[in-house]
């Protein structure tokens, strides 16, 4: 596989990285263990996710004092990172575009079949 295919994330992972950006952009004090029950993934996926989004410049991190006795994170998103959103964004939508318009071809499809099959018994 070449070095530029490997450094394009899937579809899957641009999946997870617009759920954490809009979960994020709504409420930026989320923990990690409240995002990764939003997103029903586990606490290792999320904190992956969460490193990968920082790394790339895309969210930072602000702490801040919960109490007395901990520190508390505010994930906010940079201006890169709401390019981004809105770049996965749209990819995300042309997406589901595609496979609502072929779930529609195969509707059509199935519908067809039914129809004959309930004709051939009459």
């Amino acid at each position: 596989m070449s070095e530029s295919k490997r450094l394009l994330p899937s579809p899957l992972q641009e999946e997870n990285h617009l759920k954490v950006l809009r979960l994020l952009e709504a409420n930026p004090h989320m923990n990690q263990r409240d995002l990764a029950d939003a997103l029903d993934v586990s606490l290792g996926k999320t904190n992956y996710c969460l490193k990968a989004l920082l790394e790339k410049g895309f969210i930072k991190m602000q702490s801040f004092r919960k109490s007395q006795r901990k520190l508390a994170y505010a994930y906010l998103l940079t201006p890169m990172g709401i390019v981004e959103k809105a770049g996965l964004t749209a990819r995300f939508l042309e997406r589901k575009v595609a496979e609502y318009e072929s779930l529609k071809v195969e509707i059509e499809a199935l519908k067809f079949e039914v129809n004959e099959a309930q004709e051939k018994q009459a």
